[in-house]
Order: C-alpha cells, then sequence, then structure tokens
C-alpha cells in the first residue's frame, strides 16, 4: 500500500515522500533538508530523489541528504542541477523498488529542463500544473507551457496531482475571476477553506478536478471564460491566445 505525505518547507513549499509497498519512500524536490531529516529521524526510509527542475526551492537540500541516503537521484538533464546521478528524459521508464513503475514527462514551460513523474495513480509535477493553476514562465513559451498541460490533462482522471506550492486558495481568486459561473469550483473552494483552516494541506489535488475546475486546463471552452473576455474587451479566437492572455493576467493579478 503506497502513502502520500506532504512535508511542509519554506512559506509554501511541499517536500512530497510516497511511501511504497516495501517500506521505502521516493522523496521529490527536497530543497530544504530539514524536514527530511527529521522524517528519516522518524523512520523514513529513503529509496530514490526525483528532481522535478532547477530552482534553489527543489534542490536546496540535496547536498545535506547525500549524507543520509545513498540511493539514486533522478532529474533532468541540466547543468544546474548538482548532485543528481541518473539524468531521466521523456519517455523513460523508472523502476524503484516497492513502486510501480514510473513514467517521465517533458514538461518545459515554468523552466526549460522541467520534467515530472507518473505511476498512472499519482503525478509529481513540480511548477508546472498547480491546483487551480499553473506554472509561471520563467524561461519556457506559451506554446510550451499549453503542450505541457495538455499531456499532463491526458492522464486518467483520478490521477492525484502532488504539486510542490500551497497556492490554491490564491489560485481560486483567479479562478472566479477568470471563470466566474463554475459550481464545481465553487465546492471545491468551500472544501478547501475548510481544510486549510484545519492546517491541512489542499493537496494532492485530482486530473479530474482540474480539468473542471483551472481556468488554463479550460481553454477549450471560451464561452466559460467570460471574465476573461470582459478583462480583455474581447475573446481571442485561439486556445493558445487565451491561455497566453489568461497567464499574462495572472501574473498581474492582485
Amino acid at each position: 500500500m503506497t502513502v502520500l505525505q506532504a512535508l511542509p518547507a519554506f512559506e509554501d513549499n511541499y517536500i512530497w515522500c510516497y511511501r511504497g509497498n516495501e517500506g521505502g519512500s521516493i522523496v521529490v524536490d527536497p530543497g530544504d533538508a530539514g524536514p527530511v531529516l527529521a522524517a528519516i529521524a522518524d523512520g523514513l526510509r529513503i529509496e530514490a530523489i526525483f528532481i522535478t527542475h532547477h530552482h534553489y526551492d527543489h534542490i536546496g537540500g540535496l547536498g545535506a541528504l547525500r549524507a543520509a541516503f545513498t540511493g539514486p537521484v533522478y532529474g533532468p538533464e541540466d547543468a544546474r542541477i548538482p548532485g543528481i546521478d541518473r539524468i531521466v528524459r521523456h519517455g523513460d521508464v523508472l523502476q524503484v523498488s516497492g513502486f510501480r513503475p514510473f513514467r517521465v514527462m517533458a514538461v518545459p514551460g515554468h523552466t526549460r529542463s522541467h520534467i515530472a513523474y507518473t505511476d498512472s495513480s499519482v503525478l509529481f509535477c513540480g511548477d508546472t500544473l498547480f491546483s487551480l493553476g499553473c506554472g509561471r514562465l520563467f524561461e519556457g513559451s506559451p506554446e510550451q507551457m499549453l503542450a505541457s498541460l495538455d499531456r499532463l490533462a491526458e492522464l486518467p482522471e483520478d490521477t492525484l496531482v502532488c504539486c510542490t506550492h500551497e497556492y490554491t486558495l490564491s489560485n481560486a481568486r483567479f479562478a472566479a475571476a477568470a471563470e466566474p459561473d463554475n459550481p464545481e469550483r465553487d465546492y471545491l473552494i468551500v472544501d478547501i477553506k475548510v481544510r486549510r483552516g484545519s492546517g491541512q494541506p489542499s493537496l494532492p489535488s485530482r486530473i479530474a478536478i482540474e480539468k473542471a475546475c483551472n481556468p488554463f486546463l479550460r481553454t477549450h471552452f471560451p464561452e466559460r471564460l467570460t471574465g476573461l473576455k470582459e478583462h480583455l474587451g474581447f475573446m481571442p479566437e485561439s486556445r493558445l491566445a487565451r491561455f497566453t492572455a489568461l497567464r499574462a493576467w495572472k501574473d498581474q493579478f492582485r
């Protein structure tokens, strides 16, 4: 039986620990070694570390963890990430003891070398897909990010979405502005407020939830994005133009 645990780090990061059938765990994007070392002291046994991209809040703990861990560190080909010993690329299949095989997916947009990992029941997507949002385009293009989100949206709808920031309530305000009439999203927000109010993470989400509620996965439905039309004064004709406009609006949304 696999078990997910989100270790809080920094102001709003989560370091995911995914425990497998044999008791070992995969740790994802350990930007801070402290929470992971504390979990190790409580019995966590690391089988592997997955890295999605090079930003420091996702890799900063790697050096300190090496003293407590001898297994493989998987990550993209990117010279800005020290400590990776197994470079992986789109389509690679990883076998970690105690887990179903993981497939690597290239998801550029937030960064040029960003990757995600999925075993079709859980998705570790770093800063590409957030609950009710998506990552900023620091290095990639809108075309790349839209294609990456489309790739993730094709996963089974019950796939758990394990992104690495607690941005859901902030993203919810923008989602409501972009698509004012979405009762399913409104019910979701009520539930998330309850969870956050009790100190629980809003995550993981699910692919089905994001397809129903996340405006960045709903550019197929221009008739629903009435807030975008009001914001721009017109509705962009293509999906790419709608996505580009949504992302630009979100960048300056307060």
